[in-house]
């Protein structure tokens, strides 16, 4: 690549390498530099005048001081001349926050997008970005990379008879299409799992009037015996119409895990014998009167957003199978893995309730937030997670966990490098399985 540069910048220096080797250049000398107060100072060691520049710099868990030393290559490189400047950001940063989630909240991401225009970046090239539709934030350029042909390799390597054997499962509705995609392009069957936080309090009604129509069924069937048959069939019918949907299976998830729904009943029922007693033996003893504001916890509005990881597992949901994954190896898609209680939740809902028997975990990004890598490895029901590259993680993490692959996209990002600069069509990296 003649009259270019490669800068690596700091959140991923593995990844930066490998992309200048498939390049087969050397990485331009910068000096990163940090003050006592905590500023960034950025010191370019070549010159850059009339050259085609590319910074490589991804998302990391230090996050905040990565984009800013980002914005600080590129403005230094605009102020020495250069020809054209491209970010390759293969895990774009605030990629969550693409949208207004609540009222009077940030788009972030479109603000990131501004400050690398305001910056002087002419391109951006980043893999699987989180919503496609955040390329609309950009007045410059996008390539937005796809990893799921590699990832579709990887399965067809290392799954034997997967076109028998897989079924690829969506973790959510938002990522249907993303999974759709997958099992498209290798010729196997598609599922979705849906979880309702909203449809537990519904289905506790709908479980007590049923009870409740029962009992008077049973009440009326002892005074008429000749309307009692009828009676069951109907309550029956109704109960099956309401939870029995031909390729559904439905379970709750209670503390971030599937729960049986007789074992649960059984726990409240004992729950409420046991509060009943010790009340009506409680009236009967004269004792102080004491408040303790444990016992009787504040209702909170519990966020719909999975980054608040704590409340997002005490909340008590329904999920949903759409599809059938009996005796298949289940593999389950989302663009990225930050959090693990939805994952480890969906693994369990495949292989109880849904006869699955493996299941992968597969993404583009593995950010692994605090401690879910740890939480996955331990679940008896995940059988192997797959994420490529594209987010440093720490070397102590891979080996601590037998259950993790990472997949290389280093030659995809030198690619469409190499052919950006040479001005060829990248098409092909979107179309190649």
């Amino acid at each position: 690549m003649r009259r270019s540069k490669v800068f690596i910048g700091s959140s991923h220096p593995e990844l930066g390498k490998l992309i200048c080797d498939h390049l087969g250049v050397s990485p331009a000398p910068c000096e990163l530099r940090k003050f006592s107060n905590g500023e960034t100072s950025i010191k370019i060691g070549a010159s850059v005048r009339d050259e085609d520049v590319y910074i490589v710099q991804s998302g990391s868990a230090d996050i905040n001081d990565k984009f800013m030393e980002l914005l600080i290559l590129i403005s230094s490189c605009r102020g020495g001349s250069a020809n054209k400047i491209t970010a390759v950001i293969p895990s774009f940063p605030y990629s969550k926050q693409s949208k207004m989630k609540k009222h009077r909240g940030a788009i972030t991401a479109r603000m990131l997008a501004n400050l690398l225009t305001m910056a002087g970046a002419d391109h951006i090239i980043t893999m699987d970005l989180h919503a496609s539709q955040m390329q609309g934030f950009f007045s410059k350029p996008v390539d937005n990379l796809y990893a799921g042909p590699t990832l579709a390799k990887w399965i067809q390597l290392n799954v034997p008879n997967y076109s028998d054997q897989v079924v690829i499962v969506s973790k959510n509705p938002g990522a249907a299409k993303r999974a759709t995609g997958l099992a498209d392009s290798l010729k196997v069957n598609f599922a979705m799992i849906h979880t309702d936080r909203k449809r537990r309090n519904a289905r506790n009604n709908n479980n007590n009037s049923n009870k409740l129509q029962q009992n008077k069924s049973l009440t009326k069937a002892e005074n008429t015996k000749n309307t009692s048959a009828p009676s069951k069939s109907t309550h029956t019918n109704e109960k099956e119409e309401d939870f029995t949907v031909h390729g559904m299976k439905t379970a709750r998830i209670v503390q971030g895990h599937v729960v049986d729904d007789e074992e649960e009943e059984e726990e409240e029922d004992t729950k409420a014998t046991t509060t009943s007693l010790t009340s009506s033996s409680s009236a009967l003893i004269a004792s102080p009167i004491t408040h303790d504001d444990s016992a009787h916890p504040v209702n909170v509005t519990i966020s719909e957003d999975e980054e608040e990881e704590e409340q997002y597992v005490a909340q008590e949901k329904l999920i949903t199978l759409v599809g059938d994954v009996q005796g298949k190896i289940a593999i389950l898609v989302d663009d990225m893995i930050d959090r693990s209680s939805s994952f480890i939740a969906a693994a369990e809902h495949c292989r109880i309730n849904c006869g699955a028997k493996q299941v992968y975990i597969i993404a583009s990004h593995g950010i692994f937030n605090d401690h879910s890598l740890e939480s996955m490895e331990q679940s008896a029901h995940i059988d192997k997670i797959v994420v490529t590259n594209t987010y440093p993680i720490d070397e102590d993490k891979r080996q601590k966990s037998a259950k993790l692959e990472i997949i290389d996209v280093s030659a995809i990002l030198s690619e469409c490098i190499r052919r950006n600069h040479n001005g060829e069509s990248i098409s092909a990296l979107f179309e190649q399985l």
